[in-house]
């Protein structure tokens, strides 16, 4: 196993150094501390004059580039540094032929790196007991139980979630594709938080758009069988009954609205009615159910 050293955390690249390290097996499941001393070894021999180093305020990392998308066109990339424990084993940190950083900092153990992070949670956790949060759209503040209340901006109307894009309902032109996008969406009103719940939807989808556009959605089992004695689809009730059968299974009844929509815009072209639309609809949607349970099954003869 070889791994490739390198220290470049000091402006003058006159005292940068790459050191490449066949490991012995024993150093395999040894601590990674053994290759940031052998490597300050190595350097102090060329740089104990102008630039000596101590591997006590040293660390090992791995860098990683990270795409970040903005939108859905534009794309940056971000170069980030993963400390590795002192302690770590060296097989379960690093592969053949690993870059490995040398980065200033001290380093630090395992238990040191758990102490911490049990203490951040044990804080939120604390915060979370004395505080609350704010009930407008998108403040995402919290305050102290009772007040003081701060100043905060808000959304006027719920979220739309639907399909792929998520926007608020009183900026329908500030659309995001991404969670964090959608979250940095700034405000529209100004005024002060409260933890007064209001009644009314927290999130809107395909079908409250398809309302406010005014056009017909049937939503229960005997409106769909109305519409079927008034000559509408068989479909229709069949596709109710198994939207709410799903929604019993832990399948949001949003996600059962999408997919069904996707559906109907591969058919609408070749059908000419309601009706018919619904019927192909119903028959692709059994055939893709079909196809999954199918799949399961064969599935579970393999694992027999």
């Amino acid at each position: 196993m070889k791994v490739f050293l390198h220290y470049e955390d000091n402006e003058n690249s006159d005292l940068h150094k790459a050191l490449k390290i066949t490991l012995p097996k024993s150093w395999r499941t040894g601590p990674a501390s053994n290759l940031l001393d052998t490597f300050v070894e190595s350097y102090n021999v060329k740089f104990q004059e102008t630039n000596p180093l101590q591997a006590s305020e040293l660390h090992l990392s791995i860098r990683e580039k990270e795409e970040q998308e903005y939108g859905s066109m534009e794309k940056a990339a971000e170069t980030k540094f993963t400390p590795i424990c002192n302690d770590a084993a060296v097989i379960d940190e690093f592969l053949d032929r690993s870059d490995i950083y040398i980065c200033h900092g001290k380093g630090r153990t395992k238990g040191e790196v758990e102490a911490e992070k049990q203490a951040e949670e044990d804080e939120r956790q604390q915060i979370l007991k004395n505080t609350v949060a704010c009930t407008h759209f998108g403040c995402q503040q919290r305050f102290n139980k009772g007040g003081p209340y701060p100043i905060c901006k808000y959304h006027r109307l719920p979220p739309v979630f639907h399909e792929t894009a998520k926007f608020w309902s009183c900026c329908p032109d500030k659309k995001a594709w991404d969670f964090e996008d959608f979250q940095k969406i700034p405000g529209c009103q100004e005024g002060t938080c409260t933890d007064i719940k209001e009644d009314g939807k927290l999130f809107l989808g395909g079908t409250d758009l398809r309302e406010k556009s005014e056009v017909a959605k049937l939503k229960s089992i005997d409106d769909f069988n109305k519409a079927e004695s008034a000559g509408g689809a068989e479909a229709a009730p069949v596709l109710e009954r198994l939207r709410n059968a799903m929604f019993e299974l832990g399948i949001d009844k949003e996600l059962f609205d999408q997919v069904v929509d996707g559906i109907k815009r591969e058919y609408e072209p070749s059908t000419s009615s309601e009706a018919e639309l619904l019927t192909a609809v119903s028959q692709e949607l059994g055939s893709k159910l079909k196809a999954t349970m199918k799949s399961i099954a064969v599935d579970q003869l393999r694992l027999k």
